[in-house]
This record gives C-alpha cells, structure tokens and sequence, in this order.
C-alpha cells in the first residue's frame, strides 16, 4: 500500500491541486493520496480566509467529481487543534503512520515549501517517516543546488522524488481576488467547488 499525505491550505482547491495529485499519483504509483486541509499552518503569519469546515467541505466535493476518486480522499487528519496550536507535518505523519502499519508513506510538497524544510519541526525525522514528492513551478525546475543547503544525506536524498511534468500553475493569492471580484473562476476551480462558493458564499 502507498498512501501520500498532501496537506496544505486549499483555500480553496483549486484544478492545480489536482494536476499535481495525479501526476503524483501516476509517477509513484500511489494507492491513496490524501487531501488534508491543513488547520493551522506553523510558517504562515496569515490565516486561511475560508473556515476549516469549508475548505474540508471544497476538498470533498471536488475529489466526489474527480476521474480519479477512487484514490483521491478528503483527510481531516490535519484539523485544527483544540488549543488553537500550529498543525505540525511530523506529527501529522506520525499519527498517518499509525493508521497504515506497513504502508508505504509520501508527502508531496511544493518546491518553495520544500527548500524550507530546515525550519520545519523535526526535518530529519520528517524524511525517515515519508517520502517526499517534491513539485517544481513550470518553468522553474528544481536542481541539485537549490537542494544543497538542506544538507541532506545520500539515504535521505534517495527519499526526495522531483516531479517537474505538472504544468498548472496557480496563485491562490490571485485566485481569491478574482473570486472577491464576484468571477467564479471557472478555468480554475472544479465546477462543484465554483458551485460551493457560490452557495455560501465565500471570498466576498
């Protein structure tokens, strides 16, 4: 069994997200890839603007309608905590591990997330729990000297996957503006996701 944690804000999903999933999903031949909304991100100053029912509520109308929702599922493992505490990826992973005795664990990470992973509570711990599909912007591979000041081991090396096929490119920062502007952003977002903010409504 390979089961692939894949946290974030998704605030809201967005077609990206689902681009990176299954180009994920295909490269590594991942049984499960779980999208979990993450509570209370530790690096970010800035909250989600949507509520974590909300975002949890996009995640699972999207992967309802996905080609592939027969292995994309909506995680609330990353919830947030009940004295408002920062969501940590390494006991995110631990408690993963837990539920999939046996299993074969992947994270996947975005490349500008990634190269952050020194501040990260536990990074070596992090890479002997899972390993990491890490996924370039288009246009912007990552290379072997962007990755040289984690100082990583050759056996943790050996545990970072680069994707670079995935070619959506989206900012959630301008995806948000556009939506507050009342566009439903329809070449970006799932219909059943449109269709939520909508209904809501969200980003307004």
């Amino acid at each position: 069994m390979r089961v692939a944690l894949f946290g974030g804000t998704f605030d809201p999903i967005h077609n990206g997200h689902l681009a990176v999933a299954a180009a994920a999903a295909d490269a590594f031949a991942l049984d499960q890839v779980l999208f979990a909304p993450t509570g209370r991100q530790p690096l970010k100053t800035r909250t989600a603007v949507a509520s974590f029912p909300d975002r949890l509520a996009m995640v699972t109308v999207a992967l309802a309608e996905s080609t592939s929702s027969a292995i994309f599922l909506p995680s609330s493992i990353d919830q947030p905590k009940p004295d408002a505490a920062p969501n940590y990826t390494v006991d995110t992973l631990t408690e993963l591990a837990a539920l999939h005795p046996g299993a074969d664990l992947f994270a996947i990470a975005g490349a500008d997330s990634f190269l952050t992973l020194r501040g990260w509570r536990s990074p070596d711990r992090l890479l002997e729990l899972a390993e990491w599909i890490v996924v370039s912007r288009p246009g912007f591979p990552l290379t072997e000297d962007q990755l040289a000041p984690l100082t990583l081991s050759p056996d943790q090396r050996a545990r970072v996957h680069l994707l670079t096929t995935v070619h959506e490119d989206v900012s959630a920062t301008a995806l948000r503006l556009r939506l507050r502007a009342g566009d439903p952003c329809t070449d970006l977002l799932p219909p059943a996701v449109s269709t939520y903010i909508a209904t809501h409504p969200l980003y307004r």
